[in-house]
């Protein structure tokens, strides 16, 4: 791991001059991996659209901006819901939002929404791309929003604890400062990378997953989340209709 890509006059510094990168969604690779929230038609995408407001709603209480989004293990679609939690702010006029993929271990987020390329986070954070060259424009019909997408690193853990990580979260928090900032970070229990970050996030958002998420694993996440503010608990992959699938932490 090298830690000393970010001098202050480094690359994560934005240039007004290097246009941001754009790339299309398309509705038929969003959609053959859950992300319906790009627009309104489906009910999916409604449920979505509730998580949205109450979000936003605890968020502007306190002028938060960043947001991670955890699970206890793999396969309870963190991933899923923070891509679709972002489309879905994505839509609402005076809003945008920025997409953070920080899941060092297993980067997902590229794959869901249909990105290509190489690098992302990672580049970022070893001085190879500055960030303004990283953070792509991810568009779909009228509506679009920034993307910051990962990459596998062995040292996930070290990473997340780092000093170069927390420059680059002041940066984004600096250039990107108007928008919500959504961390897609790894599963709370495999490591200790979410412990790690989660100091110099505002909030959590907490997604268990019906027939994966055991009760023990509540139980040691909430120890884990004691100091952090945690805004929603989705509990994803219920049968059930929607009157049951959010609830309060």
């Amino acid at each position: 791991m090298s830690g000393s890509a970010l001098a202050a006059n480094g690359p994560l510094q934005r240039s007004a001059e290097s246009p941001i990168n754009e790339v299309r969604l398309r509705a038929d690779h969003l959609e053959a991996n859950r992300i319906v929230a790009y627009g309104t038609s489906g009910p999916n995408g409604r449920y979505y659209d509730m998580l949205r407001t109450q979000v936003l709603q605890e968020m502007d209480k306190k002028s938060w901006q960043f947001l991670a989004v955890t699970s206890p293990t793999a396969g309870c679609g963190k991933t899923v819901t923070a891509c679709n939690l972002a489309l879905s702010i994505s839509r609402l006029p005076e809003r945008s939002v920025l997409l953070v993929d920080l899941d060092l271990r297993r980067p997902a987020v590229g794959n869901y929404l249909g990105i290509d390329g190489n690098g992302g986070v990672l580049d970022v954070l070893e001085g190879r791309t500055p960030l303004s060259s990283a953070v792509l424009q991810a568009s779909i019909g009228p509506n679009n929003m920034l993307v910051l997408p990962g990459s596998v690193s062995s040292n996930s853990s070290e990473w997340m604890a780092s000093q170069t990580m927390g420059a680059l979260l002041q940066t984004i928090k600096r250039d990107f400062r108007s928008r919500i900032v959504i961390f897609d970070l790894p599963p709370m229990l495999l490591g200790d990378d979410v412990i790690s970050i989660l100091p110099r996030m505002d909030a959590a958002l907490l997604v268990a997953g019906v027939g994966s998420t055991t009760v023990s694993d509540i139980k040691e996440c909430q120890r884990h989340l004691r100091r952090t503010t945690v805004v929603r608990v989705v509990v994803n992959k219920s049968t059930e209709a929607a009157g049951s699938y959010y609830g309060y932490y």
